[in-house]
């Protein structure tokens, strides 16, 4: 199995799949597909396993991508202006992301719930209680809205950031939720009560441009009915 990330602005991933290779995303993550693919949809490990899915914000369903022919492509766009990121994640290695940042993976990929344990935490970063967990052995891709910027943290070293901004972070690194001091930041600094906290050791990839702050962008300029 072979791929290819092209663009710049709205990416795409192209898979060139041997006979036998297999791959797995959300039901509509597909954009295109040569023949000799067959296709399998079901919520995949079961009910309950697709309901957590749907709760981290993918599809209750996944569709899984087999090739039948010694050779086949398949292409998987990103939803929104940003980057696809590629992880080869190896035995057990798990990374956790920002709700619906899966956009496919090799079968031998878990995707499941991630559920923050952290009161502090699931009611003020940003995401809420559930982000997705995902863990390998094999490829893994992502799409995070925006540019992305990776930092390796050093054990005790921290990084506080806008909520929106934090796309993924291995386990390993501490997230917590810190209050902004001072009445005046509160009030006009437009960075809200509260503030992220990672602390590592541990990689975090922090999206430039979170998909709601986006939505509210364009919601500017949407017309609306005059009363």
């Amino acid at each position: 199995m072979q791929y290819k990330i092209e663009g710049s602005l709205l990416q795409y991933l192209t898979i060139s799949m041997d006979q036998g290779d297999a791959m797995y995303t959300e039901s509509g993550g597909m954009a295109w597909m040569s023949e000799g693919i067959n296709m399998e949809t079901n919520t995949k490990g079961g009910l309950m396993a697709g309901l957590g899915r749907s709760l981290a914000g993918e599809s209750l369903f996944m569709t899984t991508y087999t090739c039948a022919a010694p050779k086949a492509l398949i292409v998987f766009t990103a939803e929104a202006p940003g980057k696809i990121l590629d992880m080869n994640l190896a035995p057990n290695q798990t990374v956790i992301c920002q709700k619906d940042a899966f956009m496919c993976a090799e079968n031998s990929v878990k995707l499941e719930m991630h559920f923050r344990k952290k009161l502090g935490a699931g009611l003020f970063g940003g995401e809420g209680f559930i982000l997705q967990k995902v863990t390998g052995p094999g490829m893994a891709y992502m799409e995070i809205p925006g540019e992305v910027v990776e930092y390796d943290l050093k054990p005790n070293q921290v990084l506080k950031v806008d909520p929106g901004h934090i796309a993924m972070f291995e386990p390993t690194v501490n997230y917590d939720i810190t209050m902004v001091k001072g009445l005046k930041n509160v009030l006009f600094s437009g960075e809200g009560l509260f503030l992220a906290t990672l602390t590592g050791p541990g990689k975090v990839w922090l999206q430039t441009m979170p998909i709601i702050n986006l939505a509210k962008k364009i919601s500017q300029y949407i017309p609306t009915k005059s009363s």
